[in-house]
């Protein structure tokens, strides 16, 4: 299942960037394997990301593609 979910990920989120052909490690690797605060309120949750993290704006893209609407 979690390689189903990668693979959606990529097909999804991450056509066009760096790592729309990577392999499922890369990609669990650079997006999935990073620190963050998780801050939750009774609206919306936020990811706060270190500001030295090497791969921010493409999580951030990714983030923004797998948002409904």
């Amino acid at each position: 299942m979690a390689y189903v979910l990668l693979e959606a990920i990529r097909r999804i989120a991450l056509t066009g960037g760096e790592l729309a052909n990577a392999c499922v490690g890369t990609i669990r690797l650079k997006l999935l394997k990073i620190g963050a605060v998780v801050l939750r309120n009774t609206r919306r949750i936020r990811l706060l990301l270190s500001s030295s993290c090497p791969h921010q704006g493409l999580f951030q893209t990714a983030a923004a593609r797998l948002q409904p609407g």
